[in-house]
């Protein structure tokens, strides 16, 4: 709730220099007794002690139709507009091995639905320890034998995740595969689309009347629990191609320590994962990478590329409203009624 004329809150001022006004002014009726002996052992009646009811009454008429004339307003609907902002692709890999399960919270989910879901808590915010990232720019790629453009960089972010939510594991052999370097390098070519730098701005404002959007930096975060095994090009020619254009990547290694079955013993064969390869990428872009074992821990990654990316300059605009002034003007037309009312009956002035 806000006010669209704030500035009518200064007629509050003038209450009460009418009230004192208006006492100064009254005439006091007079009538002529023979002696005043008998009226001295009563007091006043009820009459003359809630007699202040109707000055009351008046005064509230008054202060409500102020509250009216500032025009009270609720906000239907706000609309950020930031000037500055980080272009961001998430990469996340959705082969077969996704499907493993590790934990959320206190549920076991698969690891593409904790990947998602983590990855809405970033884009959105959690109300917790994520709060979201409503200045950026954000698109997603996911890749498995072939890398696809999911969603292009957008500033609407519910439209990200409901994208994002729709990407599944592959269900055939055809298309089941890793591709990192293919996801990174399409990853890399649509933020190499968007003009950068440090006087570069996006902007496709014709009228030209909104502050430019300029882009601060570009990011690629890469979440895969697998090793490169397909596509053109290896994660490290796409890491040099993604240097070039002056991207950082962030790497993220999905799932927890793999075992085999070793005559009844589950031994220990390693991550399952490329650490090697994701580390190489992220050193040779100025990234970083980080190991996720559960939901939580990958929370955690997220908490500190929120830390490491940081967005500024933003400003918000409210652009739709509902206003709400005629209830202050009913309750004023009330009040006006009652003090009409029991001035003329039970308050009535006599003669």
């Amino acid at each position: 709730m806000n006010f669209a004329l704030p500035q009518a809150f200064f007629l509050l001022l003038l209450i009460p220099v009418v009230l004192i006004y208006s006492r100064t002014r009254r005439r006091n009726a007079t009538l002529l007794y023979s002696s005043l002996t008998p009226l001295r052992y009563h007091g006043p009646t009820w009459r003359i002690i809630f007699r202040p009811v109707v000055t009351f009454l008046r005064i509230l008429c008054l202060v409500l139709l102020i509250v009216a004339l500032a025009r009270p307003r609720k906000v239907m609907s706000e609309v950020r507009r930031s000037t500055e902002g980080i272009a961001i692709m998430a990469v996340i890999d959705h082969s077969s091995s996704m499907g493993e399960l590790m934990k959320y919270d206190n549920d076991r989910l698969n690891r593409m639905e904790v990947v998602k879901r983590v990855l809405a808590e970033f884009v959105l915010g959690n109300k917790k320890d994520l709060p979201g990232r409503p200045d950026d720019l954000i698109g997603l790629v996911a890749f498995a034998r072939y890398a696809d453009t999911i969603c292009p960089l957008v500033h609407a972010h519910d439209a990200l995740v409901g994208l994002a939510r729709q990407v599944d594991i592959v269900k055939t052999k055809a298309e089941d595969g890793t591709a990192i370097g293919d996801g990174i390098a399409l990853a890399a070519a649509r933020l190499h689309t968007l003009d950068t730098g440090e006087n570069k701005t996006v902007n496709n404002n014709k009228n030209n009347d909104k502050p430019a959007y300029r882009i601060k930096s570009k990011i690629i975060i890469l979440l895969t629990d697998g090793i490169n095994n397909a596509g053109r090009r290896s994660p490290a020619e796409a890491a040099r191609l993604a240097r070039q254009w002056g991207i950082k990547i962030y790497s993220i290694g999905i799932g927890g320590d793999r075992y085999v079955d070793f005559f009844g013993e589950q031994m220990p064969v390693g991550p399952g994962i490329d650490e090697a390869t994701l580390k190489q990428v992220a050193s040779l872009t100025g990234g970083k990478y980080w190991r996720a074992t559960d939901g939580d821990s990958l929370r955690q990654v997220y908490r500190e590329i929120d830390s490491l990316e940081k967005s500024s300059m933003e400003s918000t605009e409210y652009a739709s409203y509902e206003e709400k002034f005629m209830p202050w003007v009913e309750l004023a037309g009330l009040a006006l009624l009652a003090e009409l009312l029991l001035s003329s009956t039970l308050f009535r002035r006599a003669p």
